[in-house]
């Protein structure tokens, strides 16, 4: 298939190299141009316009940070778009973000994806889609592409939002739990390492535990899933519940330590970082 990718930030480079080992062609296009040029080690051809990266694809991957960024491109995006061709909406945007950018597209695939940097190189993201059965079938080659498995959320856009601010309501309050208790450690006077081995290999010592523990005692913030990302992504989740009446105490609780995170300078580090607002 011929793909474009919008977006050629940590997640969109990745994919643009999956994709070009499974064979596909790929045109990128990144805001930041040189971002996109430099992908052209992969085979990928950089366009300088979302016209030029969209026309002539059989599907197109928005890879960009939120629902606003991908709005700047949809008039562009869909007057380029040939008859035939898919949109696949991979970002974050929750299920009225997806509503307002799927309005008047009629073949979009609501498609956000689990997993962060390394698994998007590796072609191993699991993708959550949701939409027309017939636009799925057509695009599987690229979520074989992009990810280790495909979780279908339902036949209408919408479901597959809603389950991806599920799962990252787990990956914002696991992190956070991690960091306090590395950093509860520290303040006993116990070894973090300690508390990490004590745990690996038990029913609660999942491996995210040891990977992402293990980035804090090393004091490695480099991002594969940015704190600015996770704020943006609190505050969908909170919106969504408040639409629902569903308590949300817990997801303020963790937004208020992620916006302390990112206002003591590290928005633009990994998740992990959050463990800096519990040292004393």
């Amino acid at each position: 298939m011929r793909v474009a990718v919008l977006g050629a930030g940590v997640m969109g480079a990745g994919m643009v190299g999956a994709l070009r080992r499974a064979g596909h062609e790929v045109a990128v296009w990144n805001r930041t141009a040189s971002r996109a040029r430099e992908l052209s080690a992969t085979g990928a051809v950089p366009a300088a316009t979302v016209t030029e990266a969209v026309t002539g694809a059989d599907a197109v991957l928005t890879v960009l940070f939120d629902t606003a960024a991908t709005l700047a491109v949809k008039a562009e995006l869909t007057a380029a778009l040939a008859p035939g061709a898919v949109w696949i909406q991979t970002a974050t945007v929750g299920p009225d973000g997806i509503a307002e950018i799927a309005a008047e597209v009629p073949a979009i695939l609501d498609a956000p994806v689990l997993g962060t940097k390394k698994p998007a190189e590796d072609g191993t993201l699991v993708v959550l889609v949701s939409g027309d059965p017939a636009l799925r079938d057509r695009c599987a080659p690229v979520f074989e592409a992009i990810g280790s498995r495909t979780v279908v959320a339902g036949d209408t856009v919408g479901p597959a939002s809603a389950l991806k601010l599920v799962c990252n309501s787990w990956v914002a309050l696991a992190m956070a739990g991690i960091a306090q208790s590395v950093r509860f450690a520290d303040a006993l006077g116990v070894p973090p390492g300690l508390f990490l081995e004590a745990i690996d290999g038990t029913a609660t010592g999942m491996p995210y535990a040891q990977v992402k523990g293990g980035a804090i005692v090393a004091g490695d913030y480099t991002p594969s899933f940015a704190v600015d990302g996770v704020v943006k992504d609190l505050g969908l989740m909170i919106e969504a519940a408040g639409r629902t009446g569903f308590p949300a105490e817990l997801l303020r609780a963790a937004q208020d330590l992620y916006v302390r995170t990112a206002e003591a300078g590290h928005g633009d580090a990994d998740m992990a970082a959050v463990a800096e607002v519990f040292r004393r």
